[in-house]
């Protein structure tokens, strides 16, 4: 089986993003043959000499210092969790025979509080963004929120999503970099490709995206939809690990308290009020609820 290149592939889509014009680099007449910078460029910008960075890209070199990492990431503009994730990539473990991926579990008491925020939409995601468990306000808010879906196939294959997000690009992108922040370097998940694969050969977009090599770790922001029964929404969001689950993540929907859309959130819990079933215990492999 041949060597992976985690780092070189990185590398790589990460400079050809990277516009000479920020750094200072002119292009007249436009006759650069390649996007992005160049490797040469790259590395005159992180101090280490053209055939080294040409090894790393190459994967002859797949081992190099912290420092070194650092200054590729100053080079190529890389913020704190970006910079993070090349860290990762550098760390090489033991590839064995993989092993089967237990099926991910919601632990009993997470399930409990959920159920119980009848007036906060909470739902609990897996490594993959699966949707593990939901209550009923997150359902009604965002119907693709029941267990079992995957938040990325729901993003790019789901007509409901571009139609109540305004701003559809950024939830892609964001949901992508999200993913690759979630899976870090085990790109030969069978889980992991099952999905990249999927949604390579049915969007574009996705196939577009996906090899930018985004990371994104999302943590907390704010999201503006058009709900079809409540009409406009501003939410903040907020996000959390699970401790000691892997990597289950809680997220929670909120509005400003005394704003529009509290009100209509309200009106929504009482629709998510007409329709609760109790929230049960769940393990989730692959697609399927179990």
């Amino acid at each position: 089986m041949p060597q992976e290149n985690l780092i070189g592939e990185y590398l790589r889509a990460r400079r050809e993003l990277v516009p000479p014009h920020d750094i200072g680099i002119p292009d007249p007449g436009g006759r650069r043959r390649v996007p992005g910078l160049r490797r040469e460029e790259v590395a005159m910008l992180a101090g280490v000499s053209s055939d080294y960075y040409v090894r790393l890209e190459q994967g002859r070199d797949q081992h190099p210092s912290p420092q070194v990492l650092d200054a590729l990431a100053r080079a190529l503009q890389l913020d704190g969790d970006a910079t993070a994730y090349l860290h990762r990539l550098a760390v090489t473990p033991a590839r064995g025979r993989r092993r089967t991926s237990r099926p991910e579990k919601v632990p009993a008491g997470v399930l409990q509080l959920i159920a119980s925020w009848t007036q906060t939409p909470a739902y609990v995601h897996g490594r993959y963004m699966d949707v593990l468990a939901a209550n009923s306000l997150a359902a009604v808010l965002f119907p693709w929120y029941l267990r079992g879906e995957n938040l990325v196939r729901a993003a790019f294959l789901d007509p409901r999503v571009p139609d109540m997000y305004g701003d559809w690009a950024w939830v892609t992108e964001s949901t992508v970099g999200g993913l690759r922040a979630l899976v870090g370097p085990d790109v030969d998940d069978p889980r992991l490709n099952e999905l990249v694969g999927e949604l390579s050969v049915r969007s574009e977009r996705f196939r577009r995206l996906w090899a930018r090599h985004d990371v994104r770790v999302k943590r907390s922001g704010t999201t503006r939809i058009e709900h079809p029964l409540v009409g406009p929404l501003e939410l903040s969001y907020e996000k959390f690990p699970i401790p000691g689950t892997g990597r289950l993540t809680l997220g929670v929907y909120h509005a400003a308290p005394g704003s529009a859309s509290a009100q209509a959130l309200a009106l929504l819990a009482i629709t998510a009020a007409e329709q609760r079933e109790p929230v049960r215990p769940g393990l989730i492999h692959g697609d399927a609820a179990i």
